[in-house]
Parts: structure tokens; sequence; C-alpha cells
């Protein structure tokens, strides 16, 4: 029977060393004889399986503990270690004859090895839903159905948090293409996209919104309710707003995932009545008269 050193595989001139020096020793030797560092060196590829070899016995106490035995008993006692010679590997394997009687019969693993396939982890799935700011400034849950690889449709139920932002996506893990031999499936993910509602429009963490205001409101200056999305507020109109000016409401915007909200921001539009009464006419044609006020002038 012919035996391998492993420790002097390894470059090691003892077994007496520890687990730790046993790694340290694989690493120096597999970056040493690695294919990829010897390209086209069918020596050094040789010697980089028998250092694999090594470290897979010597790396486990069991193993190890086996192995020094052996060698004791078949080569130790007889002081043989001069004849120390590589013994052949069978074609195509990664393991030589010895390892092969040190382990036994390992062609059947090696069959194994090269039939099993490797665990592929299913493909990501991702699709949109589309939500109003109040659904998202109060959260919600969304029902969604999606058609599977083999034609079924398959539903859904999809919780939509508290303050979730325009653009951001809701991981459903497992939910995905299935994963093969094996592997784990892949996630849905689940873009959320928020359209602006008839009153409110969003910006980043600010809520947009318009102030209705006749043009006495505007000239003379009054206070208004105006609706925020969570509650009704009331605010002072500062005398001669124009058209297009903004007025800022703190902490009345959307929620922004710290505890925080953005502003609320109402923009004055000046509206003039489409018909006048008699007594409205009247009261415009003497405004006319009295008014030195020419917009196009000043």
């Amino acid at each position: 029977m012919l035996f391998k050193d492993y420790y002097k595989i390894l470059g090691l001139e003892t077994n007496r060393v520890s687990i730790e020096q046993i790694k340290v020793a694989y690493r120096e030797q597999a970056k040493k004889y690695h294919p990829d560092v010897n390209v086209g060196d069918n020596t050094s590829e040789e010697r980089f399986k028998d250092v694999n070899e090594a470290y897979k016995v010597l790396s486990t106490s069991a193993s190890r503990r086996k192995y020094d035995r052996m060698w004791n008993h078949y080569v130790g006692s007889k002081k043989q270690h001069e004849q120390y010679k590589e013994s052949e590997r069978p074609k195509g394997s990664v393991f030589s004859e010895f390892f092969n009687m040190f382990f036994g019969n390992v062609k059947k693993e090696e069959k194994e090895t090269k039939t099993k396939k490797d665990a592929i982890r299913g493909e990501n799935v991702e699709t949109n839903i589309t939500i109003t700011i109040t659904e998202g400034f109060f959260g919600t849950q969304k029902k969604i159905s999606l058609r599977t690889v083999d034609g079924k449709m398959k539903s859904f139920n999809v919780k939509v948090p508290v303050g979730i932002r325009d653009g951001e996506k809701i991981r459903l893990l497992g939910q995905g293409k299935k994963g093969e031999n094996g592997g784990k499936n892949g996630d849905l993910f689940i873009k959320v996209q928020i359209k602006p509602e008839k009153k409110f429009s969003l910006q980043g963490y600010d809520l947009y919104t318009d102030l209705y205001l006749t043009p006495s409101e505007a000239a003379l200056g009054t206070r208004v309710n105006i609706e925020s999305i969570d509650d009704t507020i009331s605010i002072y109109v500062p005398a001669g707003i124009q058209s297009g000016e903004k007025i800022k409401i703190p902490a009345k915007g959307y929620k922004d995932g710290k505890g925080g909200r953005g502003e609320l921001i109402a923009t004055a539009k000046i509206m003039v009545p489409k018909q006048l009464t008699q007594a409205e006419k009247e009261l415009y044609e003497q405004l006319k008269e009295k008014s030195k006020y020419n917009p196009r002038t000043n």
C-alpha cells in the first residue's frame, strides 16, 4: 500500500501541529499551486489536487486521527518515510488511489457529485401598483393578481404601510419564481406609484392644494377654513395676496417615516364669478369708477 505524507504536502515538517496551523498551511499551498496562477502547468494542477486532498483529511479531527494511526502503523514503524511515493490518481478523479483506500471507494460519491446539480435560487419578480395619496398616508390593503409561469393566476394581499413613498418597493419573500434543485424561491417586489388626487398633489413630503379666494377676500384679507388630508384647519389669508402665492402650513403634509410630517402648501387662486347678479354688477361698476388700480401698469 502506498501512502501519502499529507503533512509534507501542506509544507509541515511534523504532525504535531494545530488545526489552525493546518489551515494556514493549506491556504499558503493552495495559493501557490492554484491553477489560475499556474495556467497550463499540469504538475501544479496535480499538486493543487493533492493539497486539497490533504486538507480534507487533516482538517477533520476524526479522519486526522485515523490517518495518523495508519501512518504510524504502516510507515512510521518501518521507517519508510524515504520510500514515500505519490499514488496514482484515477483519470478524471480529484482523489488519489491512496485517498480511496483510506476512505473507501469514492467512485460512487464522485458520480453523485457530478450528477448532482447546484441549487439555483429562483428569479425575483417585479410588478407595480397604483395608490392614492390618502391610501399612502393612512396605509391600505391591496389585492393583486399575477400570472405564473404555468399560465395560472395567483392572487396576493399586499399590505401597504403607512407613509410609504412614491417609488418605494414592498417585498414579499419567496413569492417570486420557484428555485431549482432545492434552491430558494425568488422574491416578489411591488413598486408603489402614488397618483395625485383632486384635492392634493405630493412632492417629497409636502402636500399641495389649491386655496380658492374671491377678489374681495384676496384684496381685504380674511380667515378661511382649508381641508388638510386628515382634518380641517383655519388659516389667515393676508390682504393683497396674489394668485399663485403660497401659504405654508407646517406639519400638515405627508408623513416622513420618522414620526414627523411635511408641510401643507396652499396655492392662492383668485376666482371671479362667471355670472354676476345685478347687485354684484353694480358694485363692480362702482369699484371700477373709484379704483385707480391697473395691474397692467403697476
